[in-house]
């Protein structure tokens, strides 16, 4: 059985008896129900892991943390996704699986036709509730690098955030390419629109910036399902699960 795995945004340290954030402490006790001495597994996004075991008394629950774990379970690929400003809970979910899936980075982005809108102090609230949910996701997952997720304040904040040399991939139903990077090991910005799509004035502001159309197959997908399959898609063929070179034997 694995152990639970826990984020902690405090320097971590072999030896320390370190006391365990209340979310934390919350989490262990009250939904996992652990007890004193149970094997647990802490990180705080810096990279590696910390085994650890549990110490349950007094007045406060504190970790005994062991030896450092460098490992790493970070996608090959740096994908940015670049997700249209949607509902809370769908926003939610598209953060949650696209950790899952190795995402580097998110970015959010209100479009033209995103029906929320936010203000600064809700964007905000936002931004670390996103933040938590990326945490608790690599938690899941096992990452130990939590991607960050930012808000941007229109598509043109978006282009202008990206790096001159990542390939730029925009998903459009209509568009004659598949979804595929040229070779494994790429960087690359995704970019999905809301739920009605993008506008026209916004797809060309895209192509003008160097962005390629590509599309995932014949049937029109929500904005919730494009991006996280086009992240599956890429993993699968140049990513996680890419074949290395001479990896596969040759046919007889």
């Amino acid at each position: 059985m694995s152990r639970p795995r826990f984020f902690v945004d405090l320097p971590l340290a072999a030896g320390d008896s370190l006391a365990l954030p209340a979310e934390v402490e919350h989490h262990a006790l009250r939904v996992l129900r652990l007890r004193h001495d149970a094997p647990i597994v802490l990180f705080n996004g810096r990279g590696g892991e910390y085994p650890a075991a549990l110490q349950v008394g007094g007045a406060a629950v504190r970790a005994l943390v062991g030896a450092f774990d460098p490992i790493e379970r970070e996608s090959p690929l740096r994908l940015t996704l670049i997700q249209a400003l949607v509902a809370a809970d769908k926003l939610d979910w598209i953060v949650e699986k696209a950790v899952e899936l190795g995402v580097h980075r998110i970015l959010v982005v209100p479009m033209q036709r995103s029906v929320v809108r936010l203000d600064a102090t809700r964007a905000a609230r936002r931004v670390q509730h996103w933040t938590d949910v990326a945490r608790a996701a690599c938690g899941q997952c096992g990452r130990n690098r939590v991607p960050p997720v930012d808000y941007l304040d229109g598509i043109e904040a978006a282009l202008a955030a990206l790096p001159a040399d990542e390939l730029r991939l925009l998903l459009q139903p209509s568009a004659n390419r598949p979804v595929r990077l040229p070779s494994a090991g790429d960087r690359a910005a995704l970019m999905v629109g809301p739920e009605g799509g993008l506008v026209e004035a916004e797809v060309a502001l895209a192509l003008h910036a160097g962005f390629v159309a590509v599309r995932l197959g014949p049937r029109v997908l929500r904005t919730e399902t494009a991006g996280l399959a086009a992240l599956a898609a890429l993993q699968a063929t140049a990513g996680d699960l890419a074949p290395a070179a001479g990896s596969v034997p040759a046919p007889r």
